[in-house]
């Protein structure tokens, strides 16, 4: 068995608080040494580029000496920039935001836009206050920020201060090319986003789908593929109407989804029902169904999948032909809620892997819902006291 490699916990200080002192570490990775400081109220830390250290113990005398800036490897370094909000924007934007799915990644685009306009590309981002969180809900709520001038509701803001934090937690945790941190902290850390109250969790009861079933294929033959498997692997529309015939194994009898059409980026492999087989059949008597031609093409090319302005107005017409009322938070997602109420009965481990959670915290706060013949049935199964 091997050993574990031990970390070098040691660090060496030079120079008073408050006026020069300097701090000399070991990176935790690399072994690497480290100097810090403080500059106008900022920590700066940089790279020695060497393990040696006595060698380091006497740059950090040095430095603290001076007090003029680091000289490291014999040779002055030039004086960082000052980290904007707009440079930092730009790099997360570069670096992580392709990593996202093209509908996070679009969403992140119209974000960092509204941001930087906001509190502008010139600001500091280390400066971000209280003052400036509430100011933004404030106007955002109101809606003087955002592209569309409209008012929004709390749901919107806390996505977009999601992003926010995202982006300023990944730059605490990030370094720069000299090893310096874009940001000692996040300086919004702690402060909390605003919340829908009531949020409209609606859940398709069976009638509903019954009902929708009845007059979908009057709709449109997609339609009628995209509610069955909805309703019988529990999945989001998203993923449903980007499905492919490589991803379908009728042998296997079951669905791959691949993790850039999920939210979660999770890719994972499921079982098919009955109901589920017979609609894939339909659908491949319908178009070409063979290697990675859509399940549901679009009408326009074959070859693209299904959009979502669609499946949105696919499900209008059914809800319309099947004599339902309009309801805020009735549509594709209720269905997710069904499967999961559902299934309430198997194991959480279980439930997520069918359904693609991730998190089985979610699916009890968002998805799961326990309807009054379970309530009755759970109150009727308890033992009683016999008196």
């Amino acid at each position: 068995m091997m050993g574990r490699t031990k970390r070098d916990r040691r660090s060496y200080s030079a120079g008073e608080w408050g006026r020069n002192r300097v701090r000399i570490f070991a990176d935790p990775k690399t072994g690497i040494l480290q100097i810090e400081w403080r500059e106008n109220g900022r920590r700066l830390t940089r790279s020695l580029k060497h393990r040696d250290w006595r060698r380091a113990k006497r740059q950090a005398d040095k430095f603290a000496a001076g007090f003029a800036g680091p000289v490291l490897n014999g040779k002055q370094e030039a004086e960082p920039k000052p980290l904007t909000l707009g440079t930092l924007f730009d790099i997360y934007g570069e670096e992580v935001t392709p990593t996202k799915g093209k509908g996070t990644q679009a969403r992140d685009r119209y974000s960092t836009e509204m941001f930087l306009g906001f509190f502008g590309r010139d600001r500091d981002p280390a400066t971000l206050s209280q003052r400036d969180w509430d100011r933004f809900i404030r106007e955002r709520r109101a809606g003087r920020v955002g592209a569309s001038g409209r008012p929004v509701r709390n749901r919107t803001i806390e996505w977009d201060l999601t992003f926010l934090m995202a982006v300023l937690n990944w730059a605490a945790r990030s370094r720069d090319d000299q090893g310096r941190l874009f940001l000692d902290r996040n300086p919004l850390k702690g402060l909390r986003k605003p919340t829908a109250k009531n949020p409209a969790r609606v859940l398709l009861t069976e009638d509903e789908y019954r009902a929708m079933l009845g007059v979908s294929r009057q709709v449109n033959w997609r339609f009628h593929v995209a509610l069955v498997l909805a309703h019988e692997t529990g999945h989001r529309i998203g993923a449903i109407r980007q499905l492919r015939w490589s991803d379908i194994d009728f042998e296997g009898r079951t669905i791959r989804w691949r993790a850039k059409h999920e939210k979660t980026g999770y890719e994972h492999v499921t079982p098919m029902t009955d109901e589920a087989v017979a609609a894939l059949e339909e659908a491949r008597r319908m178009t070409t169904g063979t290697g990675d031609t859509p399940v549901m093409p679009a009408g326009t090319d074959p070859s693209r999948c299904m959009d979502s302005s669609w499946a949105y107005q696919f499900w209008c017409r059914a809800q319309k032909r099947a004599g339902l009322e309009p309801k805020r938070g009735r549509g594709w997602h209720s269905l997710r809620r069904k499967f999961a109420s559902d299934l309430m009965d198997l194991p959480l481990k279980v439930l997520c892997q069918l359904g693609g959670w991730k998190n089985a915290h979610t699916v009890l706060r968002c998805y799961q819902r326990a309807d009054e013949g379970q309530l009755r049935e759970a109150l009727e199964s308890r033992r009683r006291v016999q008196v």
